[in-house]
């Protein structure tokens, strides 16, 4: 390991770790894969409302149900986020409870999928995530850079 660097990428992994500890501790539950970087991040990204970005971010494109978008979202991370549906529609219906999104059964008197659409008061918080979570996402990719070029000099 070189010096040059190393204060940084040191910063990177006690960062990584401290998310890691932190998302044990809140017991996140199991994930459908294993060893994905969602568990070390996981927590984080629930509280820096990464996860309300992404479902407001998808809802605004077409109305989608629960299943959908947890699909949509390990398709998008390519597997490296997922997310759990006993996170996913508890979020949903938070967003509902808030007035962000509002949901129509697809058969009313089946009740089979909810679709959600954006709301206008989901438009502004969207609008105001996108700004707030932006600074996060940056050092989320400045530290796996710092590990990728401690780990593989490029």
């Amino acid at each position: 390991m070189s010096d040059k660097g190393s204060k940084p990428l040191q910063a990177a992994v006690a960062e990584a770790a401290e998310a890691a500890e932190q998302s044990k501790a809140t017991g996140p539950g199991k994930k459908r894969g294993g060893g994905r970087a969602s568990d070390l991040f996981g927590g984080e990204m629930r509280r820096r409302d990464l996860f309300p970005l992404l479902v407001l971010h998808l809802i605004r494109e077409k109305p989608c149900y629960g299943n959908y978008l947890i699909d949509a979202i390990e398709t998008m991370t390519k597997g490296v986020v997922s997310v759990n549906p006993n996170t996913m529609y508890p979020l949903l219906r938070d967003l509902e409870s808030r007035g962000m999104i509002e949901g129509d059964w697809e058969h009313p008197d089946k009740r089979t999928r909810r679709f959600y659409s954006i709301t206008p008061v989901g438009e502004e918080e969207y609008r105001r995530v996108l700004e707030e979570i932006r600074p996060f996402l940056d050092s989320v990719i400045e530290s796996v850079s710092l590990i990728r070029r401690e780990v593989y000099g490029d």
